[in-house]
């Protein structure tokens, strides 16, 4: 019987991964510990947590322990400390290209503020990405729960930083309490600052939060975008454009999208010439990273190792990394799937 291929030796792109969610469960409990910081059982001795965001209680409960974990982040250290280790990890399993997703306004009272925050996210990306030889870009994303003119603010400043390690600009959280449309003239400031469109939709929303992002935000990408699927219309479109969804299946199980991994249709995407980049969200809470998103497409969507490698190129093409790196990273990809099994 033929071996299948090893999925850390693919080589890929992750472009789904939340900064404080990136972090390791051990550093989570040793910063607690040398900063004071109580955690709740659910970030200890039951970790990873149960959650279910489906109603807003739920929500609520996976926004309080994200938060949590957030305010163990008090010094310039444990900014690189965290992406260094993050960027260990992509290496580890065969990412060569990361685009880390940050709203600066959720640490800038404590890094001195929105720029310098920022500033120093991208010190500590770059050098991480030189140690381990990964390429890093910077997402910076806006929360869909405050106002329309916050983003603005963050579009101006991520425009700033454009050539400087700024891929692309974001819009996050819980997309039932806050429109995608209402946040238009932010996403027109980051695109005319050449920046990738890659807001939220589609996750517990439908359809309509995915066209929504398409239509008015002019999305590159659409963070999460499963539930296009729900939509035959919708998949025709995105196939179309080659929008890519950065599907995120042990995340989606684990906010009660569906119940388990099988459920996700993400073979329907798929099928349909959607592009997909996996993600692991936020691996802290769900207690998984990028390589378990590649064993479940392998092992419960019964992609084959040439799927699997389809699924790597479009990961890559639908970053942000320069086209020669792209042109490379392609190639190493046509090597894996070409070389003895």
């Amino acid at each position: 019987m033929e071996m299948a291929r090893p999925l850390d030796e693919l080589p890929k792109a992750h472009l789904h991964l939340h900064f404080t969610g990136s972090m390791r469960h051990s550093t989570l409990l040793e910063l607690a510990r040398d900063h004071g910081v109580h955690l709740p059982d659910a970030l200890v001795q039951d970790w990873p947590p149960r959650l279910r965001a489906t109603d807003e209680r739920g929500w609520f409960r996976f926004q309080r322990l994200y938060d949590i974990a957030r305010s163990v982040l008090r010094r310039d250290d444990d900014v690189y400390r965290l992406l260094r280790e993050a960027v260990e990890d992509e290496a580890a399993e065969g990412s060569r290209w990361l685009e880390i997703q940050v709203d600066p306004s959720g640490y800038a009272q404590r890094f001195g503020g929105l720029t310098r925050t920022l500033e120093l996210v991208l010190d500590a990306a770059a050098r991480a990405a030189s140690a381990f030889g990964v390429g890093v870009g910077v997402i910076v994303a806006a929360n869909r729960t405050r106002h329309p003119l916050d983003a603005k603010t963050l579009a101006r400043l991520a425009g700033q930083y454009a050539d400087k390690g700024v891929v692309g600009f974001g819009l996050s959280n819980d997309e039932r309490r806050g429109r995608a449309r209402d946040f238009d003239g932010a996403f027109r400031i980051a695109k005319r600052a050449g920046l990738l469109a890659v807001p939220h939709g589609g996750e517990l929303s439908g359809a309509a939060s995915v066209a929504e992002c398409v239509d008015d935000l002019e999305a590159d990408r659409v963070g999460h975008g499963i539930r296009a699927a729900e939509s035959p219309r919708l998949l025709e479109r995105l196939a179309d454009r080659q929008i890519a969804c950065e599907v995120c299946p042990t995340s989606n199980v684990g906010l009660g999208v569906a119940q388990e991994a099988a459920e996700l249709p993400v073979k329907r995407l798929f099928d349909a010439g959607v592009p997909i980049a996996l993600g692991a969200d936020d691996p802290l809470l769900f207690g998984a990273r990028l390589l378990p998103q590649y064993e479940l497409a392998r092992e419960v969507y019964g992609f084959t190792d040439a799927e699997v490698a389809e699924l790597a190129r479009q990961s890559i093409r639908s970053s942000a990394a320069p086209e020669g790196y792209k042109k490379e990273l392609l190639a190493a990809i046509d090597t894996w799937l070409t070389a003895p099994s």
